[in-house]
């Protein structure tokens, strides 16, 4: 059997196990072998009889797993549906990843709640499982318990999964507490163009961590760090760079001052947990965080991160884009009021719920009611800031938005060197949209929605302002390849289904 069938046969294997909610290990107790068994079939090393195959296929109820090869998974969307109804918000994407790499802080048994069953928690799994750390789900596969190994295992990390996700990134803060030196390969992710990874570099290099870049990998060393006062000033206000700085503060043993750190909902989440965890920190939601390091972090700790925000923007956005009625519950208020201001001078028509507190008892959140609105076009162009300005992922969203409104909206999306491009994919939906700059486009409506079968941005954003278009659109639709979709979204089509739409998933013979 050739070995690349074997990866294929692996990987649907482990998709399914995934999606029934089960570990390795419990894979392994249902076929009576062992856990290491399951992690060779799962990455192709191992022949594999057809007797096992049928045997994994009714351990896990799942057709899949059989002699065919799955290929990539696509969407057929019938538009011109109204929503209506209520729908939830799901727990933060970005959120979920910064906690389940803080929890390598923790000796003791991290608990975390109502996490997002999504591509990119999946291959962070992946790769906790390969270096050691045991995550099941639990609850009904509703909550994720983590529990790490007292020596973790480098050297047998799941390279592939690790290069498919951008989050691994975050990795470094609480590893150079754990080791002397480990490697960690290249971060992945969105195709959203060249993202340097300097600023962590300049960040952590005051712990004591040097990183050089070989061959695809990182290779980190870290030394007793020259005593210093000084606050670190991070040179980029982005969320993982404050979040690699945090995680390494954590448990550096004194006081460390974050100067212009980011203040955005993944960052707030993650101070929230390291509190959790004893660390004391001080500034949460401003530019300026101080951290009362605990050199040894050895709790059995329980905590709910909260909604996200980008995805209530997207359940917004799919409303009003398709003209409906919707109520979006346990939205993230405190991270929409920019968006929702815009809104409203756009005349979007909608009401808020009395606000209340998140499971994580921080939070502030509302259910917002949206009603089909006659929008023009924004005064003034659409553009990101570091928050509390407009958030940066949720720019993408106000392409579809302001193709559905009368005039014109230029678009300024600065911080990446591609996304901005990938929204003209609008204009085989029957957008106008004109690419100025690799940054800037300048959106024409109201737009007349119309079929097409395409192929998925590479970008997670602009792949659902995509499908949304496609919701709106009268007749049939087919998106291509959503790989990239499941990174960020849970059983998105299914929720949306629930609501009125009309998206089928299915994947070509």
């Amino acid at each position: 059997m050739a070995d690349d069938y074997l990866v294929r046969i692996g990987k649907l294997i482990r998709d399914a196990r995934q999606h029934r909610g089960w570990t390795q290990a419990q894979l392994a107790e249902a076929l009576g072998t062992s856990q290491s068994a399951v992690n060779r079939i799962e990455r192709g090393n191992q022949n594999i009889s057809l007797e096992m195959i049928a045997r994994i296929g009714e351990a896990l109820d799942s057709e899949i797993v059989s002699l065919g090869y799955a290929g990539p998974m696509h969407l057929r969307v019938v538009g011109g549906r109204r929503l209506s109804g209520a729908i939830d918000v799901k727990t933060s994407k970005n959120a979920c990843v910064a906690l389940l790499c803080a929890s390598l802080l923790n000796r003791g048994r991290t608990t975390l709640r109502r996490v997002a069953r999504i591509e990119e928690v999946y291959r962070l799994l992946e790769v906790l499982n390969s270096i050691g750390v045991r995550a099941r789900w639990i609850n009904d596969g509703h909550d994720l318990e983590i529990v790490p190994p007292a020596d973790l295992d480098m050297a047998g990390m799941d390279q592939t999964a690790a290069r498919r996700t951008r989050s691994i990134i975050m990795f470094l803060g609480p590893l150079l507490h754990r080791m002397d030196r480990f490697k960690l390969p290249y971060a992945g992710g969105c195709d959203l163009g060249t993202r340097t990874i300097e600023p962590h570099m300049i960040a952590l290099r005051r712990f004591g961590l040097a990183i050089t870049a070989t061959e695809g990998l990182y290779h980190a060393e870290v030394e007793t760090p020259e005593p210093s006062d000084k606050p670190i000033v991070l040179t980029e206000r982005g969320d993982t760079v404050t979040e690699n700085a945090l995680l390494a503060a954590a448990r550096k043993d004194g006081v460390t001052v974050i100067r212009n750190a980011s203040s955005n909902y993944m960052v707030q989440d993650l101070c929230f947990f390291l509190e959790a965890l004893g660390v004391r920190v001080e500034g949460i939601g401003t530019t300026t965080l101080t951290v009362h390091g605990v050199p040894v972090i050895d709790v059995d700790v329980d905590y709910s991160p909260s909604e996200d925000p980008v995805e209530a923007m997207s359940l917004l956005a799919a409303a009003v884009v398709t003209e409906s009625e919707l109520t979006v519950r346990r939205v993230p208020i405190e991270f929409l009021e920019i968006e929702l201001a815009v809104l409203e001078e756009m005349g979007l028509d909608h009401d808020r719920t009395p606000e209340y507190a998140a499971d994580n008892g921080r939070t502030r959140l509302v259910d917002l009611t949206v009603r089909p609105s006659k929008l023009e076009a924004p005064i003034d162009k659409i553009h990101p800031m570091p928050f509390p300005g407009l958030n940066i992922d949720n720019v993408p969203f106000f392409a579809a938005i302001t193709a559905a409104a009368s005039g014109q909206t230029l678009i300024h999306d600065w911080v990446y060197d591609n996304r901005a491009i990938y929204l003209t994919d609008l204009n085989r939906l029957g957008g106008r949209l004109q690419l100025l700059d690799p940054h800037r486009v300048l959106v024409e409506g109201p737009t007349r929605w119309r079929a097409a079968e395409m192929m998925c941005p590479p970008a997670l954003r602009p792949a659902v302002v995509v499908l949304l278009a496609m919701m709106a659109a009268e007749g049939t639709s087919v998106l291509r390849n959503v790989y990239v979709i499941n990174r960020g979204y849970e059983d998105l089509a299914e929720r949306l289904n629930s609501v009125g739409a009309q998206i089928e998933t299915f994947r070509d013979i």
